[in-house]
């Protein structure tokens, strides 16, 4: 090849759009990973956020996130482009959260049974300050469901189109439980300790 042909070649990651990145990255796997690498950079962080909130503990949520990095990576030659990148990481991210879900779910109840501490390393000590898990501390308060509609509002600042397209509901399903979801959390909110 020669060096005008190699210059043509190559692009700056940063200057493309997701949706733009996934056509690369899909054009170049296995052979290279530069988009690859720059869709998951720009999502990482948000990613094991939307992951640490939904399932409760860190641990499961960098688990989660290693197992949707790797979908990701295997599952662009099926990203037709008909929704936005965005929203096809977050179906896939919300699909294996609930997947962990269920698991974790499962292995409390084989532990209850058997009457075993369950979780202990979930838990939080007595003490710690509220800076850091403000928005954790008041999750618990609502049902799975919903407390993914809020993840995905909040953290992965999706817009509720988005989150009815990823949780398979209606728009007005979706915004009508956001709305609950939100009521629940300030009565929780002005409620004493």
């Amino acid at each position: 090849m020669t060096n005008q042909g190699a210059k043509r070649n190559r692009y700056n990651p940063a200057e493309l759009s997701d949706e733009e990145l996934a056509i690369k990255a899909n054009s170049e796997l296995f052979h290279t990973t530069l988009a690859y690498e720059e869709l998951m950079r720009r999502y990482q962080r948000t990613l094991f956020n939307v992951c640490a909130r939904y399932l409760g503990n860190e641990r499961d949520a960098d688990d989660v996130c290693q197992e949707v990095m790797l979908k990701v990576l295997h599952g662009l030659k099926q990203f037709e482009g008909k929704a936005k990148f965005k929203t096809w990481l977050y179906s896939i991210t919300y699909n294996e959260c609930i997947t962990q879900y269920r698991k974790e779910k499962r292995k409390k109840r084989l532990f209850d049974a058997l009457s075993l501490e369950a979780h202990e390393e979930a838990q939080e000590p007595e003490g710690l300050p509220a800076t850091g898990v403000g928005l954790d501390r008041w999750l618990v308060h609502v049902n799975p469901v919903d407390r993914e509609i809020l993840v995905l509002r909040f953290v992965a600042e999706l817009e509720f189109q988005e989150i009815a397209e990823i949780m398979y509901m209606g728009l007005s399903a979706t915004k009508m439980r956001y709305k609950r979801a939100l009521e629940k959390l300030r009565r929780h909110i002005d409620e004493p300790f």
